[in-house]
């Protein structure tokens, strides 16, 4: 199982740069206008052969006259309760602040690692800054600049001292593992309860029922696979937590360790932009697709609501990957669900293809003589041979050209 961390720490403190920085992209929004990230973003990253997923726990500033008692102390207990490791950023160049104490004080209650990160050391000149934290109580701060990158890899080296060892199942490793992820109450439960046949996790209509990541296995109907589901009980105290939070950060456990994953979207709200951060969550994790849109029973006037225009509708936000298949049912009237299953088993199947290399020269080099690929600088490309690599993620093929003078 994979390893999440967390990004937390007052505006402006460099978080997005960091996150940006991490993950190798300019996904995050950076401005000097503290609350600038206004929806958390998720990433994925890689040091000395370690994957691990990233969260910038943006969003602190919203129109509140309390910021650290309505936003940041939710979002900093959230981070300490669903991630592995901690980053507290703080600025070196402004020094603590209010808001760095009290974020400190419930950081010092967790028994999860924490590191403090002094963000903004742009020059050599400003590590003598740094020992001002000390006074936080969360031991020596790691100085870096997130700008210009001086100390991310020491930092990264520690991060991955702390990190989970690698977790092996007690499952069996040959049997497909499908992921039933979506939003809160999309029906993800549900389903896997009408696959089973049975009530194996307790479904309620609060959205954010399900916890922790348990997988069941099914057996019938000539099928064999496990159902990893996030399932368990949300405690009554916590119902007012951050739903999306929540969701998101047990869709990445569960998407980590799954061969295809199940997207659940419930056809009565459509995409939403949470549906649109788990799409991007698969694909970054490389795993197989099934779309499913739930409660099709609901859905009033499906001669307007065309499942083609529909379809079209749902690639289009989806592109550029849009070879996935789409499924219209309904959990509780058990409408296509075992369509759900043989789609998921024929997406496992074709993830893990291996096509022989005389077969796909005997089929596709006729093929590419009829349609030749264009020239390229003076010179006619002929394809010679195609082969698959072994050991993809996904099926890759390669063209291998010979190039002869036109």
């Amino acid at each position: 199982m994979g390893n999440i961390v967390a990004i937390v720490g007052r505006p402006n403190v460099g978080k997005s740069t960091l996150f940006n920085r991490l993950t190798k992209s300019r996904r995050a929004i950076v401005n000097e206008e503290a609350g600038t990230t206004r929806d958390r973003q998720y990433g994925k990253s890689e040091w000395s052969g370690r994957e691990f997923s990233i969260i910038d726990t943006g969003g602190w500033v919203v129109n509140s006259t309390d910021i650290f008692e309505d936003e940041i102390k939710r979002h900093v207990v959230l981070a300490i309760e669903e991630a592995d490791v901690v980053l507290f950023l703080v600025d070196i160049q402004n020094g603590i602040t209010d808001y760095d104490l009290e974020v400190a004080q419930i950081l010092r209650r967790s028994t999860k690692p924490i590191l403090l990160v002094s963000n903004k050391a742009d020059t050599h000149e400003w590590q003598y800054n740094a020992a001002e934290f000390y006074k936080l109580g969360l031991g020596e701060p790691s100085i870096i600049s997130a700008i210009n990158g001086l100390g991310t890899g020491d930092l990264l080296d520690e991060l991955l001292t702390h990190f989970n060892p690698d977790v092996v199942e007690d499952i069996e490793d040959e049997l497909p593992r499908f992921a039933v992820v979506g939003r809160p109450n999309a029906g993800k439960s549900s389903i896997v309860n009408a696959f089973m046949g049975e009530e194996r996790t307790i479904v309620t209509e609060i959205a954010g029922t399900t916890r922790d990541a348990i997988y069941t296995r099914f057996n019938k109907f000539g099928h064999d696979f496990y159902l990893v589901d996030t399932a368990g009980i949300r405690k009554k105290a916590k119902v007012n937590e951050d739903l999306e939070y929540y969701s998101v950060v047990r869709a990445i456990r569960a998407i980590e360790n799954a061969d295809v994953c199940i997207l659940m979207i419930d056809a009565t709200r459509g995409i939403e932009s949470q549906d649109l951060n788990i799409f991007s969550l698969i694909q970054k994790n490389k795993k197989g697709l099934v779309v499913v849109i739930n409660k099709w029973d609901l859905v009033e006037n499906k001669e307007a609501n065309d499942i083609k225009n529909i379809e079209k509708s749902i690639r289009e936000r989806l592109a550029p990957f849009v070879d996935f298949p789409i499924i219209f049912t309904s959990v509780t009237t058990k409408q296509r669900i075992l369509k759900v299953v043989e789609t998921a088993v024929q997406v496992y199947e074709n993830k893990f293809r291996k096509i022989p290399t005389a077969k796909l020269n005997e089929f596709l080099l006729p093929q590419i003589e009829n349609y030749p690929p264009p020239a390229l600088k003076g010179k006619y490309i002929k394809i010679k041979y195609i082969t698959q690599l072994p050991n993809t993620y996904i099926p890759t093929f390669v063209f291998l050209p010979i190039c002869h003078n036109m």
